[in-house]
């Protein structure tokens, strides 16, 4: 049943609430609770791809925490792109937002007023610092492709909004979604800290879940479908319509020629990964050409959350930020899950079943561990040497230390890694870890720790 003060506006609710589907229940739950808590809370915007859960999250906040929520889409409705015809003072905009819904009810600080699809009318981030000052009613945008429109928005409401970046669903919320405690977490991180190994059971269901998560990927009505269902029949074709979407965003908001060169980058991404050298290279994508020629088309990937750019460091040292080289970049898909869609149709079994994959099974999960790190909030580089073989696939970093960190396919030794753990060339390097399917380990300075624990890392940083 559609919530009594969420009646108005039945027509622009989400099929979400429309067909009673359960919650999943997001990381992002805690952040609102946490800014409709904080007395000197701002205008917040929610930004992230398409698909990702941003409103059926943000109208489940809105459900629990206030008495009335004014919801406006400004695609589904573009009547409600009006509303500032007369100003940006709130009153004069919530006088339109009456007069286009005459039941609109709004009660001084019990009001949420959600604008959503804020992408289609960026001009409403000018009212963020009235609403701001006013103070009266609480505010929301969110939108997809907001990166791309972001320039404008920001100098329209610098220093009265707060923004939030949201991904699709990670691990841990995977994990929450077929019913296992909040408290997971801690407790993987505790068995890691104190390298203590998984028992044989519990190692086996959390690894099957893992697999399951890279079939599924991270966006909430595939995830649905998969629980509802038992099975994997008909994600396929789902992921494939998603991945089908987000090329007519690129139709619809990319200007001219840029269009066919940024799906074109976009279709790259899994092929490049499955090479040995998976620094992606522009020549790959058209002959002669240069990354100056593409860059444009890869910011505008990475700005609407679609891709993660993996910069090469100069050297493997502190600090990160600004010791790489933007000229050399590995490009992982946002969503693991919409990468393997881009593959055979077979491969979901195979990866099941671990077979069949080769090279490509390290690319996946390469792709699954810069998914999790991004998604923690951890930048993501990689380093190659030029006068080697050495290539270290990521890094991460202690308060004092950089800690080099390699991907397996399986459980080879990762001699990388223990190349640049043992020399004396790389002084902010004192252990590593090594990602792989397995159970945790410690030897030789190497942290070994299974493929499901990649979300941890960032968390486990802050512990050592």
């Amino acid at each position: 049943m559609i919530p009594s003060f969420f009646s108005k506006f039945a027509a622009d609710i989400p099929s979400f609430f429309r067909k009673g589907m359960k919650y999943l229940q997001r990381k992002t739950d805690k952040y609102l609770s946490e800014w409709r808590a904080n007395k000197e809370r701002k205008p917040l915007i929610v930004k992230g791809a398409r698909q990702i859960g941003k409103t059926e999250t943000i109208l489940h906040f809105a459900h629990s925490a206030y008495s009335h929520v004014v919801y406006i889409n400004f695609v589904e409705d573009p009547r409600y792109r009006q509303i500032t015809a007369n100003g940006y003072r709130v009153a004069d905009i919530c006088k339109l937002i009456t007069l286009l819904s005459p039941t609109t009810t709004l009660v001084e600080g019990d009001t949420l007023i959600f604008f959503d699809e804020f992408q289609a009318f960026p001009d409403i981030a000018t009212s963020l610092k009235f609403f701001a000052i006013d103070g009266r009613y609480d505010v929301i945008c969110s939108g997809s492709l907001l990166g791309l429109n972001y320039q404008v928005i920001e100098s329209n409401s610098v220093g009265y909004k707060t923004d939030y970046v949201m991904h699709s669903m990670d691990f841990e919320e995977f994990l929450w979604a077929h019913g296992y405690p909040s408290s997971i977490a801690d407790e993987m991180t505790r068995h890691i800290t104190s390298h203590t190994p998984f028992l044989t059971a519990e190692h086996e269901r959390y690894m099957e879940l893992f697999r399951d998560y890279c079939i599924t990927g991270g966006m909430p009505a595939v995830v649905s479908h998969h629980l509802q269902r038992g099975s994997f029949e008909g994600i396929l074709e789902m992921q494939r319509q998603l991945v089908a979407d987000y090329k007519e965003d690129v139709r619809k908001y990319a200007s001219g020629l840029e269009q066919t060169k940024i799906i074109n980058v976009f279709n790259q991404i899994p092929i490049q990964l499955g090479k040995d050298n998976k620094k992606f290279q522009i020549s790959k994508v058209s002959r002669g050409s240069k990354t100056k020629d593409y860059w444009g088309c890869i910011e505008w990937l990475e700005s609407a959350g679609i891709i993660s750019i993996c910069y090469c460091l100069n050297f493997p040292e502190l600090p990160l930020r600004g010791n790489y080289d933007e000229s050399k970049y590995k490009l992982y898909y946002a969503d693991t899950g919409l990468m393997i869609s881009q593959l055979d149709d077979e491969v979901q079994d195979d990866l099941r079943l671990n077979r069949n994959l080769g090279t490509y099974k390290g690319a996946i999960y390469e792709n699954a561990v810069a998914e999790a790190l991004t998604k923690a909030g951890a930048g993501i580089y990689y380093y190659r040497r030029q006068d080697s073989t050495l290539e270290i696939d990521f890094f991460a970093r202690t308060r004092d230390y950089l800690v080099p960190i390699e991907v397996k396919a399986g459980n080879s030794k990762a001699k990388s890694l223990s190349t640049i753990i043992s020399s004396d060339k790389y002084t902010d390097v004192q252990w590593g870890i090594k990602l792989a399917m397995t159970n945790i380990g410690y030897a030789s300075n190497v942290l070994t720790i299974p493929y499901y624990c990649a979300y941890l890392i960032k968390r486990m940083m802050k512990v050592l």
